[in-house]
């Protein structure tokens, strides 16, 4: 037994060595979350009677999951793109209208989240609503996913119209049956939104602006929303009636990652 003591002591001595190494050490942090230039405010700092139904943090989009980046129901955007819409709006609440918003500020985590999606080809989750007829190798070629946004920029927004009193739209319940996005309306995914010809996020040809298979009040419903929003200073993507984007743009050649969240734009 006399032996082991002196060894005992030894071990002591290392374990109290090692113990005063590890709490000089500096404690690994993690990164904070980069925070929005001062030229990005929420929406609602701006217009409070925007509605919004931000759809990228819920599961009702083309992947069925949230989106990496939308840590809030929230819509940011440049300041003078918020700005042009509160003009917009202004105009619109005169005619009995409102704009719906369903997507804004995109920060770049999100979009990778698109391309890993797409690339998985095995899921399939949400065929049925938002691109039964697209093969889903078919997305990067058919330009449905691509690997940067406008979005990230700051000055595009996805948006519709809704005629006065909005009516609630109802949630999406995960699980329940999947209908075309270009189905009726009365039969596609209830909104309160007018008639547009498609949902919104629809990939396919349908969707395009200009189609010439929208007509009627569809097509009258597209063409108030494009004058509207190009008379306020937006541009609109032909392929995506609900797609439009501020010019000139604030940032043109800087795509963000900041989190869609209060914190982001917090002071602004």
């Amino acid at each position: 037994m006399t032996g082991l003591a002196p060894a005992l002591r030894v071990l002591a001595a290392a374990a109290a060595t090692l113990l005063a190494v590890t709490a000089a050490a500096p404690v690994a942090q993690a990164k904070p979350d980069p925070r929005a230039p001062a030229g990005f405010v929420a929406l609602r700092a701006v217009d409070p009677t925007i509605i919004q139904e931000m759809r990228y943090p819920t599961r009702h989009d083309f992947m069925g999951e949230p989106v990496d980046g939308y840590r809030e129901s929230l819509c940011i955007l440049t300041r003078p793109a918020a700005q042009a819409l509160h003009r917009a709006q202004l105009r619109l609440l005169r005619q009995g209208y409102s704009l719906k918003v369903y997507d804004c500020y995109r920060p770049q985590r999100a979009v990778d989240h698109f391309v890993r999606w797409a690339k998985d080809l095995d899921d399939e989750t949400m065929k049925g609503e938002f691109y039964p007829r697209v093969d889903k190798t078919r997305l990067f070629a058919d330009g449905y996913i691509a690997e940067k946004s406008g979005h990230s920029r700051g000055s595009t927004v996805d948006l519709t119209l809704v005629r006065l009193p909005a009516r609630p739209a109802p949630p999406y319940r995960p699980g329940q049956e999947l209908v075309p996005c270009y189905a009726p309306q009365a039969e596609r995914f209830p909104d309160n939104s007018i008639d547009m010809g498609t949902g919104f996020d629809c990939f396919d040809t349908l969707s395009h602006t200009d189609d010439p298979r929208i007509q009627g009040v569809q097509r009258t419903n597209r063409r108030f929303l494009k004058k509207t929003l190009t008379d306020a200073g937006f541009v609109n993507l032909a392929e995506e009636w609900w797609h439009y984007t501020f010019t000139p743009e604030l940032f043109p050649d800087t795509y963000f990652d900041f989190p869609v969240a209060r914190g982001s734009v917090a002071g602004h």
